[in-house]
């Protein structure tokens, strides 16, 4: 495919998306456009939706309604010239145990019809070169994401489709990951879509965020215009004193909307002026004779804003 995409014109568009598994309704009226060389996060807990809408993306499901553009084209009639320009990588990949990881790069390089010299940039590129002659059984489980990651790279593909592509590995494997990703976004024009649950991941990684829950777009926007309408709100989080976890504690009459975590002994409120408002919940704190164990409050961050939009967290 020789056509050239400008920045303002979208290498994916979904239009009003739906998908329907018998009664659970995955996606609902999704609608979103990914530009040239533009890393974008679909972040939202595990059942949002994220993996069905990628899947629809990737060609493997179809949308119960709505449409999806690859480069301008459907799927239907241009699925080979598609799949040459597309790299993905699932939330489970699994190799053939018993050949090496050099064997195993070979292998997909023969799909696209390249050669040694390709692999071995992979090999660079993912930092496994020491593990060239060790079994795909033997590697770690960072190590056998890098491969993954690496494989979905071995075309230079324009557009790049990974689905929670560090769940399950620690933090010193997810860096990893982080920084072939960041590299290529310094080095290539490449168009990543990434599924994640990470709120470090999404901000360290991605220009545009989009918040996904119940099949549907919450809230989409760069970091800071994602937050910008709750900029002069502060986070305020409290424990208080002789309240046994697990116990409602009611805040029904509180002077600004109070979430209790009952399993967690925790409160927490937005205030928008400390100076003024903290004064008056301490007050009212005091009139209902609770007594305050510990008090922060910091600057809200996605999380917090996945909070308030949904009343629960990112991880749930």
């Amino acid at each position: 495919m020789n056509e050239t995409f400008s920045d303002n014109r979208p290498v994916i568009e979904v239009k009003d998306v739906f998908k329907s598994f018998k009664t659970v309704r995955a996606v609902q009226g999704i609608s979103l456009n990914i530009f040239p060389g533009q890393f974008v996060a679909l972040l939202g807990p595990n059942g949002a939706g994220k993996t069905t809408l990628v899947e629809m993306i990737e060609g493997i499901q179809q949308p119960d309604k709505g449409s999806i553009l690859i480069m301008g084209k459907k799927w239907s009639g241009h699925e080979d010239e598609l799949r040459r320009i597309i790299g993905l990588s699932l939330q489970e990949t699994y190799f053939m145990d018993k050949l090496t990881v050099w064997e195993t790069l070979m292998m997909f390089a023969s799909f696209y019809k390249l050669g040694r010299e390709r692999s071995e940039e992979i090999l660079h590129l993912t930092g496994l070169e020491e593990k060239r002659k060790s079994y795909v059984v033997h590697l770690s489980g960072g190590q056998r994401q890098r491969l993954a990651l690496g494989i979905s790279l071995l075309n230079k593909p324009r557009i790049l489709l990974l689905d929670e592509p560090t769940t399950g590995l620690d933090p010193n494997a997810r860096r990893e990951i982080w920084i072939i990703l960041s590299k290529l976004k310094e080095t290539t024009g490449t168009s990543l879509i990434l599924t994640t649950h990470y709120m470090e991941e999404a901000e360290q990684l991605c220009d545009y965020i989009i918040i996904i829950d119940h099949g549907k777009v919450l809230k989409e926007g760069v970091t800071d215009q994602l937050l910008d309408e709750h900029h002069q709100e502060k986070l305020v989080e409290f424990t208080l004193e002789d309240i046994i976890k697990g116990n409602d504690v009611v805040f029904n009459d509180s002077p600004y909307p109070v979430t209790w975590n009952g399993n967690a002994g925790k409160g927490r409120t937005t205030l928008r002026k400390i100076e003024n408002e903290l004064p008056v919940f301490l007050d009212y704190l005091k009139k209902r004779n609770m007594t305050l164990k510990n008090l922060e409050f910091r600057r809200l961050t996605l999380d917090d804003l996945f909070i308030s939009l949904t009343g629960r967290r990112l991880d749930e």
